[in-house]
């Protein structure tokens, strides 16, 4: 599976364990110049940026240890522009979550990492 498609998928359960959970989802794959973000939720009136990690193992390590600084900032920054464009800026409260999902002794492992950065 190449990495787009296998991204879909890691989003697609994202999404749907997300509505799980009680959050609704505002919009996906938001992009910008600075970049993308994943998914935008909102749960309690806040708003929540989630970067979603999929792996088919942790061989080389957990998937939201690959969400560098670098990565980080530019979530920020496309998150800076999303509320800017939707005259957000001062009126919501906001976070950046990640959701790891990846294969742990034959079975799929969602974690969800609040306010992760």
């Amino acid at each position: 599976m190449n990495r787009i498609l296998l991204g879909k998928e890691g989003e697609a359960r994202a999404r749907k364990y997300l509505q799980k959970k009680g959050y609704t989802i505002v919009t996906q794959n938001y992009r910008c110049r600075f970049g993308e973000i994943d998914l935008i939720v909102e749960k309690e009136q806040a708003l929540i940026f989630i970067e979603v990690r999929y792996r088919h193992s942790t061989d080389y390590g957990l998937p939201q240890e690959t969400v560098i600084k670098r990565k980080q900032a530019r979530i920020k920054k496309a998150a800076t522009l999303y509320l800017l464009g939707q005259n957000l800026w001062d009126k919501v409260d906001c976070h950046f979550d990640i959701i790891s999902i990846y294969q742990a002794q034959g079975q799929e492992k969602i974690e969800h990492i609040r306010d992760a950065f």
